[in-house]
């Protein structure tokens, strides 16, 4: 549960600082979901999740924008990385809602909404071994 309050916290704190936007919209147990591959990929490292370091991503037309980076236990030096990437949901109306309410009188007080989709990337990347890096596709 501590994990998905960081993500959700990451995703509050990147709305209005990085992404420029009044609201994200996540889909239903995204933010669990990806908790619980994080924990997975931490339960072979020596430390498990207390020595994981998370870049917090999102991808818009296949640009990656950074928005954070999490450390799990700033006690803990870190023995892998993981970069999770949200991914925007490709909704064709709120891209015509934005173009629309961008140009007109409603310009000054509208801020669009994000939508993020269900699919995810997860790389883990371990930074004391020889062992090449896992992908994890979520969708």
């Amino acid at each position: 549960q501590n994990l998905v309050k960081m993500l959700e916290n990451c995703l509050s704190k990147s709305k209005q600082t990085k992404l420029g936007c009044s609201k994200v919209l996540v889909p239903e147990k995204l933010t669990q979901r990806i908790a619980q591959d994080v924990l997975r990929l931490s339960s072979t490292e020596p430390c498990g999740l207390r020595g994981c370091v998370i870049h917090v991503n999102l991808e818009i037309e296949n640009v990656c924008k950074k928005l954070d980076r999490i450390v799990c236990d700033s006690s803990v030096v870190p023995t892998f990385e993981l970069t999770l990437v949200f991914k925007q949901e490709n909704c064709s109306w709120t891209s015509f809602r934005d173009f629309f309410f961008s140009r007109g009188r409603f310009s000054s007080g509208f801020r669009r909404t994000l939508i993020l989709s269900s699919g995810f990337r997860l790389v883990k990347k371990k930074l004391y071994s020889l062992i090449g890096t896992t992908v994890i596709e979520g969708s």
